[in-house]
């Protein structure tokens, strides 16, 4: 079917496009055609903050791997404990975290003991230093103690044989200690996606350039790359490329030729160059979509040659929204990371919002929670798709539906905050 004249198209002003596709489904598409990387790599564990598991850890001892103090005071057998009144306990010996006390301990006899060191032979309890009343050799002790207090078994943590993690995971700063606690120095994770993008347009200038009239800072490939940044991939930047179908196409081959993914912003929307359109269609197959949203329904996505390509639309916000909507799932999935879901919470709304039905709308708010635990929140002012300053403003997104009809201040809405994933 031939496409219809550009004015009989809908406008990115529109609400409802037929022709436009449902965000869910735009979503799942792009998440159902990517594959993970296979190749791997082995780091040292000091090296793989944020980097995305390769293999399942199981552990091979006991963490702890003694039986230990978790306070400083007194080891003490738990039927020396009084059940009413004081006893008197003599002390004979102390043990140190890496020095432990080897002695027996008989009946009416304890060991002082400092926290992390392991138990002497038959102490199965400790009593902290603070609830004794010393006398020269010995010590009194109440009788509010309890059989087995302030002590860490063996395996408490973790037992041997344990699974510890599984492939897929992005690893922490504890779980960087977990793997030091259980002697592992190396690991096996999945080598970084290698992302390139590049900015199109003859408007656009790189910071430090004096503007001309006409012209405009090329903020998009900052926003990219920090986005980029934030998720752990190894970055490609090419920089801007101009309006000339010649210097486009070699920018697609190079970008292609390095790299897993290649994301562009600008040149994706109707009416816009030809010739982008038709380069990507000799270099690999491309869908050009109208997704039904706002901002940025303008959205390319297929591959070329061997690399998964994102056409992201030109305007600032809209950069930020699509790619936070469709790019960063899709790039986690081919990083080989495990799948997350958003977090959602519900909000009070401190604003009417203005809305027809026909598209989901991802509007910016700052959300804040109130005294009695519940949350509310406001937009960032004005809702373009160029003003930057709502994006900058906001801590998250407020979500209104396909069929919502517009939101009256006090109403509850649903909030996206940014960077939360369970």
């Amino acid at each position: 079917m031939s496409e219809k004249p550009i004015q009989y198209q809908a406008s990115c002003m529109d609400d409802y496009d037929p022709s436009s596709m449902d965000a869910e489904i735009a979503q799942q598409h792009i998440l159902d055609s990517v594959e993970p990387i296979k190749e791997t790599e082995t780091v040292a564990i000091r090296t793989a903050l944020g980097r995305i598991l390769a293999t399942s850890i199981s552990s091979t001892l006991d963490v702890p791997s003694h039986t230990n103090s978790a306070m400083d005071g007194y080891a003490v057998r738990s039927a020396d404990l009084p059940n009413s009144g004081r006893k008197r306990l003599k002390v004979i010996g102390t043990a140190f975290a890496g020095r432990p006390f080897n002695g027996p301990v008989a009946e009416a006899e304890c060991v002082r003991i400092m926290t992390g060191a392991v138990m002497p032979s038959a102490c199965d309890s400790v009593v902290m230093q603070e609830h004794v009343q010393q006398e020269a050799d010995s010590i009194s002790i109440d009788d509010k103690q309890q059989a087995g207090q302030n002590v860490r078994l063996a395996g408490e943590d973790i037992a041997k044989g344990d699974a510890v993690f599984q492939p897929g995971r992005r690893l922490s700063p504890a779980d960087i200690g977990l793997l030091a606690s259980l002697g592992i120095a190396e690991v096996s994770v999945m080598r970084k996606l290698k992302v390139a993008f590049f900015s199109t347009g003859d408007e656009l200038v790189s910071i430090g350039q004096p503007l001309e009239t006409g012209q405009i800072y090329d903020s998009n490939r900052y926003t990219l790359w920090s986005m980029l940044n934030q998720l752990g991939v190894e970055i490609i930047d090419l920089g801007v490329v101009r309006d000339v179908p010649e210097l486009v196409e070699q920018a697609f081959k190079e970008a292609a030729s390095v790299a897993d993914v290649v994301i562009t912003s600008g040149g994706v929307s109707v009416g816009e160059a030809d010739f982008v359109k038709e380069t990507l269609t000799k270099l690999g197959q491309v869908n050009f979509w109208k997704v039904a949203m706002k901002p940025g329904r303008p959205l390319a996505f297929g591959q070329v040659e061997q690399a998964y390509f994102f056409g992201l639309p030109g305007n600032p916000v809209s950069v930020m929204v699509t790619f936070y909507i469709f790019v960063q799932a899709a790039i986690e999935k081919m990083m080989g990371a495990a799948a997350r879901q958003r977090l959602r919470l519900q909000a009070s709304c401190n604003n009417q919002l203005r809305k027809r039905p026909g598209r989901v709308e991802y509007q910016r708010g700052f959300f804040e929670i109130n005294a009695d635990g519940s949350y509310s929140v406001s937009k960032t002012g004005a809702q373009g798709s160029g003003i930057l300053r709502s994006m900058s403003d906001a801590n998250c997104f407020i979500f209104l539906p396909l069929e919502s009809d517009g939101v009256a201040a006090g109403a509850l809405v649903e909030i996206w905050p940014f960077d939360c994933f369970r």
